[in-house]
């Protein structure tokens, strides 16, 4: 897991496609993802469902074959080579995959066994991993006396057994309290200052804005942007967003004369959105637009200029995960 942020890139995907079969006709999911992920980053891919987030994921991790361009894993490519691919990274899902039948101990020495460790080997890994992660007086426990967090350490110690080059995470604090989160990135961290590559998708924009060195926001299967969290923020004006919902659709309004600083308007069903430099007095004029229409205010919403105020002028939408 050595090498340094800024070198050849350990992930690598060149104008990836995937079309699925269906009923009513070809599916396109990507349409030509390019994408570098660089040795020791915690990169973060980012978009609404059907964006495409998962079928790109599946494509690095072997699990999912491309239609067309390509993806490797530290030079070495997904398709050609899926076996010497999965030898180098480590896959934590949101699902959690832990065998109930085992303790904590026997999933991960297991684990170690099935990539060629020897028996004391795997226990020595297994006893590292488990008291780095604050795990060791749960080692002899089941999996089903686990809480939430320790199931999701437990999964990551697992995931590490073999000493990967690039851990993907899925959605790894969705349903932990914010202080198991917390104490879930500590551990990650401290991986990745050791070398490991991390890979994360996560449904929280601030965890994302906090956390990871550069994230790509992907929609409909391309592309949208990819860089540090404060060059997206600066890309976008560095706005700030006003949305209002109404109690009914939006796109007859008529809008008052809108003051120096707005960038753009978007309406969304029964959303407006305000990209501006400052929102002072914007408000009034948006309920009183509504008010002419019979609409009523149902909720009001501003987000400062953030990750998640890049994601919105990016995507148009709220971010769902």
């Amino acid at each position: 897991m050595s090498g340094e942020r800024g070198a050849e890139p350990v992930l690598r995907t060149v104008a990836l496609r995937k079309t699925y079969r269906s009923r009513s006709g070809p599916v396109e999911a990507l349409h030509g993802i390019s994408v570098e992920v660089r040795t020791g980053e915690l990169f973060g891919i980012l978009g609404p469902n059907g964006a495409g987030k998962s079928t790109t994921i599946g494509i690095l991790t072997t699990l999912v074959r491309p239609s067309g361009g390509s993806a490797s894993v530290a030079g070495i490519d997904v398709v050609r080579d899926p076996v010497r691919v999965r030898a180098r990274i480590g896959v934590v899902s949101q699902a959690g995959n832990l065998d109930r039948e085992l303790n904590v101990l026997e999933n991960l020495v297991f684990r170690g066994r099935y990539f060629g460790l020897t028996a004391s080997a795997a226990r020595r890994r297994a006893a590292e991993l488990l008291e780095r992660g604050g795990l060791a007086h749960r080692s002899r426990a089941m999996v089903t006396e686990l809480s939430g967090g320790q199931a999701r350490r437990v999964a990551i110690a697992r995931a590490l057994m073999h000493r990967p080059e690039v851990l993907f995470l899925d959605e790894p604090t969705a349903g932990v309290d914010p202080q198991t989160r917390i104490s879930l990135w500590q551990t990650v961290r401290e991986y990745q200052r050791d070398g490991l590559t991390v890979l994360l998708t996560t449904h929280h924009l601030a965890e994302a804005e906090q956390l990871c060195d550069r994230v790509a926001i992907i929609d409909h299967g391309r592309v949208l942007a990819c860089d540090t969290v404060s060059a997206l923020t600066t890309r976008t004006g560095g706005d700030t967003v006003l949305t209002v919902r109404y109690d009914g659709p939006a796109q007859d309004l008529t809008l008052p004369e809108l003051p120096p600083g707005v960038r753009k308007t978007e309406v969304d069903g029964d959303r407006i959105r305000v990209f501006a430099a400052h929102t002072d007095g914007l408000l009034g004029g948006l309920i009183t637009a509504g008010a002419a229409r019979g609409l009523g205010v149902r909720d009001v919403t501003t987000v400062t200029p953030s990750l998640e105020s890049a994601y919105l002028a990016l995507t148009g939408k709220e971010y769902a995960g």
